[in-house]
């Protein structure tokens, strides 16, 4: 029997959550994709805290271009959140989706802007 795409997500999403974990001084950077949106958190594992958090959704988003380009305005958003949090480096949690398309971009975009991972 063969898994739907959501429940294959699932297992890739639990396999990477056994690995990455979050800290205070290195948080997890979780990236979730819907089918219009993208959101990214910062989340601290230790405590169980979500440090920051910002989504295709934000105001600072200009929501005109490609859902790659926006979400490699996300990206640049997240990071300078973190820094401005004191935060300089992250884990990245690809949340099960392959790295590719929007979610390089999203990482990308978050380098440019200064975070390390």
């Amino acid at each position: 029997m063969s898994l739907s795409k959501s429940e294959r997500r699932q297992r890739i999403q639990y396999r990477i959550r056994k690995i990455v974990s979050g800290t205070a001084t290195r948080p997890r950077l979780s990236v979730f994709r819907s089918n219009k949106e993208i959101y990214a958190q910062l989340i601290d594992d230790v405590n169980g805290v979500t440090l920051l958090a910002t989504s295709s959704r934000d105001k600072g988003v200009d929501i005109k271009g490609t859902n790659v380009e926006v979400a490699n305005m996300v990206g640049k958003l997240v990071a300078e959140k973190a820094l401005k949090a004191g935060i300089d480096s992250v884990t990245f949690d690809r949340g099960g989706y392959l790295y590719h398309g929007r979610i390089k971009s999203l990482a990308e975009g978050a380098r440019e802007a200064g975070l390390k991972f």
